[in-house]
């Protein structure tokens, strides 16, 4: 399954863990690919999400579970610029 739909598959604890771990893994294999490679700014994106956007509330997040919302912020932290 691909990063995107592990995101999208998320509902609860363990949805959330292993989506996770499907980001750790993406990160080692596809660094080139991240926008935010270190700690810093990987912080930096997803809290500039979370407070552009209500934590996702004005993205249609705003009734997901907080395990889907936590792991749209993790998701943001490695594409938001």
């Amino acid at each position: 399954m691909e990063l995107y739909e592990l995101l999208e598959a998320v509902r609860d604890e363990t949805t959330f863990v292993a989506f996770a771990k499907a980001l750790l893994r993406d990160l080692r294999e596809n660094e080139a690919e991240w926008e935010n490679g270190t700690i810093e700014n990987f912080l930096e994106a997803g809290i500039a999400w979370a407070e552009s956007t209500q934590v996702g509330a004005s993205q249609g997040l705003a009734a997901a579970s907080p395990w889907k919302r936590a792991a749209s912020f993790l998701y943001c932290g490695k594409i938001y610029e």
